[in-house]
């Protein structure tokens, strides 16, 4: 597929037809609930104006952000008629926004909850919340008794127009775990006092729980994104493809040394190729001496400290004649997943994705075409 753009030294392709042929199959997977999407940061670094536009074409209409700015950037490609849901809640001072926006906040905590009561005094109406409780994961959430208690408040209903009650998975991706059913029970004890209230327990990983995980909907976030979240899930299409330009190519004597450190030591004489990619660019350093870049199926170790804005792979596997300075090599794609990266990065899928930096050329696959990606600061 010829790309539409100008030289470049590196380029960014993602594929929106798969994140809607993905949401398909999640929607699927877990209906009747409605199946959410979360595209938080940027749409988890993919850029949320091409990402968000495929899903509402795709047929989605309940969004999940963390931040007020993100909501606000959401809105304008989604519009009216879609739920955004800010799952971090609401910073001092920024209620009028949120209300003005008509955002659904989540409350997390005592002080959340009181600000926005009294911000829905101020404007005689109810307004519109979700209430996240802590089932055991400490991280964000109300208090079982703090929640029961505003259940039981009589003046509740005239404050909050209650949009979900919801909670967080700990640990959704090790099913083997019973914890995830001991928070069930916790948060299906504090719901049976909100009994007309829709419910959220499961992410991408809950999904593949059992039933009773998927409640009234599930907010699906990496395995929008072709990302198994959990072993042995159905097959998800792959969203990313990363690819650097070769910037130099030489032939090395034994005993010379290659990059910061001189870490990597030529063992005999190698033919290295240095590409423009670093840490900058999102690829992490730990992938010095144990990730690869990969050419026409040919596995190219990474030697040497990856910098800032290149990293060194040997490319002594591939034949001289076919390949060139300026010629691009594969970081992720059909020879390398997202999960293998991480893998050998040391981390999770989740970082790599978030992490890839601004600097490549963005593109993405619509309707079977490649074009330019929008500028999602502009959306």
């Amino acid at each position: 597929m010829e790309l539409p753009a100008p030289p470049h030294p590196s380029r960014l392709i993602v594929d929106c037809d798969a994140i809607a042929a993905n949401f398909h199959t999640l929607a699927k997977r877990v209906a009747p609930a409605k199946c959410g999407a979360v595209i938080k940061a940027d749409a988890y670094g993919l850029g949320v104006a091409d990402v968000a536009a495929a899903l509402l074409y795709a047929g989605c209409s309940s969004f999940f952000v963390a931040r007020l700015c993100e909501a606000e950037r959401l809105a304008r490609v989604v519009g009216a008629g879609s739920d955004i849901t800010i799952l971090n809640g609401l910073d001092p001072g920024s209620e009028a926004a949120c209300a003005d926006a008509g955002f659904i906040p989540v409350l997390n905590s005592t002080s959340q909850l009181a600000a926005w009561r009294a911000h829905a005094r101020s404007e005689a109406r109810p307004l519109p919340a979700a209430l996240q409780i802590d089932t055991g994961m400490s991280r964000l959430g109300l208090s079982p008794d703090t929640a029961l208690a505003a259940a039981n408040d009589p003046d509740l209903a005239g404050e909050l127009d209650l949009k979900l009650l919801m909670t967080h998975l700990a640990c959704g991706d090790e099913p083997a775990r019973s914890v995830s059913m001991k928070q069930l029970s916790r948060f299906e004890a504090v719901a049976a006092h909100f009994l007309a209230v829709p419910k959220s327990i499961a992410n991408s990983a809950g999904a593949f729980l059992p039933r009773g995980f998927h409640r009234d909907i599930v907010r699906t976030g990496i395995a929008l994104f072709g990302v198994a979240p959990v072993p042995k899930a159905m097959r998800l299409q792959p969203v990313v493809r990363l690819e650097a330009r070769i910037l130099q190519i030489r032939t090395i004597a034994a005993g010379t040394g290659v990059g910061y450190g001189l870490d990597h030591v030529a063992p005999a004489t190698q033919r290295i190729a240095t590409i423009a990619t670093g840490y900058a660019d999102g690829w992490p350093r730990s992938l010095g001496g144990n990730g690869a870049a990969w050419h026409q199926g040919v596995r190219l170790p990474i030697v040497g400290r990856i910098s800032m804005d290149s990293l060194t792979i040997d490319i002594g596997g591939l034949a001289e004649d076919s390949i060139s300075e300026g010629d691009f090599v594969e970081l992720l794609g059909p020879s390398q997943s997202l999960a293998d990266v991480a893998r050998n990065a040391g981390t999770i899928a989740y970082e790599i994705l978030t992490g890839l930096g601004p600097r490549h050329a963005r593109f993405v696959i619509e309707n079977g075409q490649m074009r330019p990606a929008h500028d999602g600061a502009a959306a």
